[in-house]
């Protein structure tokens, strides 16, 4: 079963549908016992990080998505739910994210149009299954202002230039972070997703 978590904010409906486009059956869900039954946890995210890690905390979510990720499961989080794996961002100093890779979100240079928004290319840095099938310098879809600034540069996969590299694509063992959205990426998008389903 792969969960797909629902905290009230999130493109949930394009995520849903494009896994069952590629024949998977998510099941979008809030609650904690069905969370941890499931085999895969998928965490998206639109919106505030403030908002979305409150948002967890009060559906009793932080510990139990903590605990997936620690007992193994294939968990991967798009956009907003990348930034939130991370331990804290600049639009919300005050608010801790689920701290469970190293490193902090910043918010692009004044200096740049934000957000971040369109298709982008992704330069492969390292491999990864995510990237079956996928070649390197695709083009996927992104909308952000902020992007992760990860400790360990070893965690990255993937990046992406924007007058300079980010972060585009992370991954720890069974955690991966992906900062575009494979859900509005087409066919590219799709056999990410497949790929992730298919751990």
């Amino acid at each position: 079963m792969i969960a797909v978590v629902d905290y009230g904010a999130g493109n949930l409906f394009s995520v849903q549908k494009a896994l069952e486009y590629i024949g998977a059956q998510p099941l979008v869900t809030h609650d904690p016992a069905t969370l941890k039954r499931s085999d895969k946890v998928i965490l998206p995210g639109v919106g505030s990080f403030g908002q979305a890690m409150r948002a967890l905390q009060e559906c009793h979510l932080v510990e139990v998505l903590c605990g997936a990720i620690a007992a193994g499961k294939p968990f991967l989080g798009i956009c907003l739910g990348m930034q939130m794996l991370f331990a804290s961002s600049d639009e919300s100093p005050s608010v801790p994210g689920l701290a469970v890779l190293p490193g902090r979100v910043r918010r692009f240079g004044h200096d740049l149009k934000v957000p971040h928004l369109g298709w982008n290319q992704v330069e492969q840095s390292t491999e990864s299954v995510l990237w079956r099938q996928v070649p390197d310098g695709s083009y996927f879809y992104f909308a952000h202002s902020y992007f992760v600034e990860a400790l360990d540069y070893s965690l990255v996969n993937g990046r992406t230039d924007y007058n300079g590299y980010f972060p585009s694509a992370v991954q720890q063992g069974n955690v991966f972070g992906i900062q575009f959205h494979p859900e509005k990426s087409q066919q590219r998008g799709l056999q990410l997703l497949a790929n992730f389903v298919a751990l």
